[in-house]
């Protein structure tokens, strides 16, 4: 059952990690706003098939709870990955990976800054680890161009990025009771409708870039497997072993996107990539191992 679960988890990480090669992929070949909107519609068209009888069931709620369920997908869903598409014309895929590795970091601080939630030292510890990986990569293993606001421009989109995934996660305690399904329909939907004000935007601007065959090739990649069967998956472990030991395999995205950036891209690891990484997953395991343990798993 385990080993099961196991397997199922790393193939979700190993699709999400992707994400981020795809994005790079696609530079040149079809623009981060069309990406983004061409995901969600075409996303949107094979979810709402295989989920119309629970959102069907679960409709009362759904409407009463529009506007959050629809945010969901505005915040999560199109914001994430229009920040990040629009890093990766700016930053590589392995430092775009493993900056996404900070956001359980931003989530904790929310998280105490707004419902004060319980933490300890080890915590404290853990996440300082996590921040100084972020900061290495987003340096480029120069810290002092931090000191002078240099950022690339790439490595600042990713940031942005992961405070607005933050975001989404920490609202996601508001959902509303409905089925799984019903949640991921809606919140695409929601993706959906906020995408087309980005396209809108990109057309004006004179920047749209409209899918060759690689492009239409990401686009395909990025509505099937990350956005839908990566999602069924995840949630088949987690009814495996639990959310609590599901959420750990997170932690596999940025290896398994460092290694595809790699292996499919070409991009070159540089040391201070290992060292970065070697702080973000050894801070999120010392936070992970230290946290709080709840009544159920005390």
């Amino acid at each position: 059952m385990n080993l099961q679960a196991y397997v199922i988890l790393c193939i979700t990480t190993l699709l999400w990690g992707g994400n981020s090669v795809a994005g790079k992929l696609a530079v040149g070949h079809v623009s981060p706003m069309m990406l983004t909107g061409l995901r969600w519609v075409a996303a949107a068209l094979v979810i709402l098939v295989f989920t119309a009888p629970q959102v069907k069931r679960d409709w009362p709620k759904i409407r009463k709870n529009w506007l959050i369920l629809l945010g969901y997908g505005a915040l999560g869903f199109t914001g994430f990955n229009a920040f990040l598409y629009s890093a990766l014309q700016y930053t590589s895929a392995i430092n775009a990976v493993i900056e996404q590795a900070g956001i359980p970091m931003v989530i904790f601080v929310v998280n105490y800054l707004l419902f004060r939630t319980a933490f300890s030292m080890a915590q404290i510890a853990g996440f300082t680890l996590t921040l100084f990986g972020v900061a290495l990569t987003a340096s480029h293993g120069d810290l002092s161009t931090l000191l002078s606001l240099e950022l690339n421009r790439g490595d600042a989109l990713m940031m942005a990025a992961g405070l607005v995934y933050a975001g989404y996660t920490v609202a996601l305690r508001w959902k509303p009771d409905i089925h799984w399904k019903s949640l991921i329909a809606i919140t695409v939907l929601g993706a959906v409708v906020s995408s087309l004000p980005l396209v809108a935007w990109e057309f004006a601007a004179g920047q749209v870039i409209m899918p060759d065959a690689r492009g239409w090739a990401i686009v395909a990649y990025a509505a099937l497997l990350p956005s839908l069967l990566a999602q069924i998956l995840y949630v088949r472990g987690v009814e495996l072993i639990g959310p609590n030991r599901a959420g750990l395999f997170i932690n596999t995205v940025p290896i398994f996107g460092t290694i595809l950036s790699i292996a499919i891209i070409g991009e070159a690891l540089q040391i201070f990539h290992i060292v970065a990484m070697a702080l973000v997953l050894g801070g999120i395991a010392v936070a992970e191992r230290g946290r709080p343990k709840t009544a159920d798993e005390a």
